[in-house]
């Protein structure tokens, strides 16, 4: 071997050596890291560790301690609960303030689940706070006046469990007396009134009514009541059972967005649409676009209508075609309604109440009980004197204004301050303003359709 070729194999044993420690440092250099971010997520696990350690405590705790329950991923939880809780602690310094993540920590997530089943509560949501014996779901300005009033009645008393500051009176400001029964406080169940009105305003839903009217018109025939009964029921069970799942997935479909002031505005530009629609039906009766059933579906309907009363068919036979028949009007008829839940699952998820919670499944069946007490009132009606009185377009077009504009009022408050329908007295005042405006535009339009006074 020649000097230059000897000089060459220096260099490329040079080169490789290099190579070699270039490796060793990049790899040490990525190890370094690696070990960083390790013992940054043990530290990570022990303060969770911790955390939930303290949350388990803290029923064991002297003085009055509030255990707030949270997860990065809610939007409610880190825009307004966590500044809300931070403003609480230093204005109360006395005051225990315990967080826990719950969110990637099972030890956490169990506590979170034995604190709440202690108090009778189900750990179905975050935000969520326990104070004492008494455990909240949600954020609401409902909520908030509640735990302030029992922090403030812990503090001014440590040696006392948390109380209601007037023991006449629950902790809400707004109750309901219930005669002998008690009181409920309407403001432990901020979303309750305002449910019961939107479902109450929806049951006046032209396309159902219409339906259902039909049905009783064509089983009147038949001329008995316990098949009446049976066909009636059984069309209202199904329609709502499915009516209600449509509801559960509006309302889960919102609960994966992150950012909810954007579900917000989008399901309340939504609903300023279908309101539109809708009041467009009144001046102008399914001219255009129109939320309304088509009339290619109905003669399909009469045609179901006149199956269902057949004598000939036994009972069991009859249920089951119902079902059928029911479960296809239920999703011919869901445009017509679908501005509602829209509306009301957007309100619900402000609220920070959890997908599928035990508060959510309450507030559903509350919706859709009302929803169904109009159908019931004109089934019933139907029974007692076998008669069926048919839906006309007069009575659509109104049904079709006053929809459209407390949808259209609700679409607006979802814009502005959804906190306003988180109390009686603003959906009251929010839904009262709305149907006073179309109440002013029916006698309006009576006024003006009315044939002149002869002279």
């Amino acid at each position: 071997m020649g000097p230059r070729s000897s000089r060459r194999s220096v260099l490329a044993l040079l080169a490789v050596v290099l190579c070699l420690l270039a490796g060793v440092g990049v790899l040490g250099g990525a190890a370094a890291p690696s070990a960083s971010a390790a013992e940054a997520d043990r530290a990570a696990q022990a303060d969770q560790a911790d955390q939930a350690a303290q949350a388990d405590q803290a029923d064991e705790a002297e003085g009055p301690t509030l255990v707030y329950f949270r997860t990065d991923s809610c939007p409610v939880c880190t825009g307004e609960a966590d500044p809300w809780i931070t403003d609480l602690a230093e204005e109360r310094p006395e005051l225990d303030v315990r967080r826990v993540n719950v969110e990637h920590d099972p030890q956490a997530q169990q506590v979170f689940v034995e604190m709440m089943e202690r108090r009778g509560e189900q750990a179905g949501g975050v935000p969520a706070f326990v104070l004492g014996d008494e455990a909240w779901v949600g954020l609401t300005d409902g909520i908030r006046a509640e735990i302030d009033g029992r922090i403030d009645a812990a503090l001014a008393d440590p040696g006392d469990e948390p109380a209601d500051p007037d023991p006449d009176q629950p902790a809400g400001a707004e109750t309901l007396s219930l005669g002998p029964l008690g009181t409920v406080d309407l403001a432990a169940q901020p979303m309750l009134a305002a449910t019961a009105l939107i479902g109450f305003v929806d049951g006046f839903n032209p396309c159902s009514l219409w339906v259902l009217t039909v049905l009783l018109a064509m089983v009147l025939h038949s001329g008995s009541r316990g098949r009446i009964a049976a066909v009636g029921g059984t069309f209202l069970v199904v329609t709502a059972a499915i009516y209600g799942l449509f509801i559960a997935g509006v309302f889960t479909v919102l609960g994966f967005a992150e950012e909810l002031r954007a579900v917000q505005i989008a399901v309340a530009v939504l609903a300023l649409g279908f309101a539109a629609i809708s009041i467009k039906d009144f001046l102008a009766f399914k001219q255009g676009l129109s939320l309304s059933i088509p009339d290619r579906f109905k003669p399909r309907i009469y045609r179901g209508g006149r199956e269902l009363r057949r004598t000939d068919r036994s009972l069991p036979a009859l249920l089951g075609l119902t079902v059928v028949f029911a479960a296809g009007i239920a999703v011919v008829e869901l445009p017509c309604t679908a501005g509602f839940p829209l509306v009301w699952s957007g309100l619900v998820a402000d609220a920070g109440i959890g997908t599928l919670s035990a508060s959510f499944l309450g507030l559903l069946g509350t919706y859709l009980a009302v929803y169904l007490l109009v159908e019931i009132a004109i089934l019933v009606g139907a029974l007692v004197t076998l008669r069926a009185t048919r839906l006309q377009e007069v009575h659509g077009r109104y049904l079709k204004l006053i929809g459209g504009t407390v949808m259209a009022a609700i679409a607006v408050v979802l814009l502005v301050d959804p906190s306003l329908m988180e109390s009686i007295t603003g959906s009251f005042g929010v839904v009262g303003a709305a149907l006073a405006v179309a109440a002013a535009a029916i006698a309006w339009d009576r006024q003006r359709t009315q044939p002149s006074a002869r002279v």
